[in-house]
């Protein structure tokens, strides 16, 4: 990215609206454009959420990571069926080739499986009943409405705004070290076999985003296409943070809110 006009220096107001989310009424060049997509990130993507930093600092108990992940489990399960209705969007068979092997890396392609087997590798670890977290049924209700929300977005808005939402995964390789090295530093039940998921993200994650970020780039010409985009961003964000904020109030606090047929750990 051109640092020449930086939109930080050359009008750090609108750059701090797009990041609040006031709508964007100016065309902006496809450097300044990525530049607001990551201003973005940098504020709003759920690294900075109190219950993740918590995880890696080694201040969650078990059943607080339990919670976790069995939570994220329905958010891992309908990525590959959110690429799936992005996918059948896409007018050429190049693009397809490219956004299935988004699917490929969750789904896998053999029994072996690929992210979501190892995904429930995590939850084993944890001592969650492998049967219980594929029924999904003790997810919490914010959770269930969120990722499906996520899903219903790809469907009803533009091809240029699905693209875009999943430009989360700019970030991802930031949050997944953090999460890998404070977790095995501070909890003795983690293994490099239990955090199995995240290795493969720290490559899977750029190659996928570094599409996106070009696809949002050459196709948001005007500033209407680019509002499109940044919202879109602004949204997937906001998906994940109320992941956690719904863990966070049903069993981060000192008195637990779990509503009903939400899981419940053992005492």
């Amino acid at each position: 990215m051109s640092n020449a006009a930086s939109l930080a220096q050359n009008n750090p107001q609108l750059l701090a609206d797009i990041v609040e989310g006031l709508p964007l009424t100016v065309q902006l060049p496809p450097d300044q454009l990525e530049e607001a997509l990551r201003a973005i990130g940098a504020a709003r993507y759920h690294r900075n959420h109190p219950y993740h930093a918590r995880m890696y600092q080694g201040k969650l108990d078990l059943p607080q990571l339990q919670a976790w992940a069995l939570n994220r489990y329905y958010y891992q399960v309908m990525i590959p069926i959110k690429d799936s209705y992005t996918m059948a969007r896409l007018p050429t068979s190049e693009l397809r080739r490219e956004w299935i092997r988004r699917i490929t890396d969750h789904d896998g392609t053999d029994e072996k499986g690929g992210g979501i087997e190892r995904w429930l590798k995590l939850t084993d670890g944890l001592g969650l009943d492998r049967d219980y977290v594929i029924s999904t049924r003790g997810i919490l209700p914010a959770t269930r409405f969120s990722v499906e929300a996520y899903v219903h977005y790809v469907q009803e808005r533009s091809l240029l705004a699905t693209i875009a939402a999943s430009l989360t995964e700019l970030f991802s390789p930031a949050i997944i070290p953090e999460r890998m090295s404070g977790m095995l530093q501070h909890y003795d039940f983690i293994s490099d076999h239990t955090l199995a998921y995240f290795k493969p993200r720290l490559t899977q994650a750029p190659q996928d985003s570094a599409f996106a970020l070009a696809y949002v780039k050459e196709h948001a010409k005007t500033a209407e296409q680019q509002e499109d985009v940044l919202a879109a961003l602004r949204f997937k964000c906001d998906v994940l943070w109320t992941l956690l904020d719904a863990l966070e109030y049903a069993y981060g606090l000192d008195v637990p809110h779990i509503p009903p047929g939400a899981f419940r750990p053992k005492k």
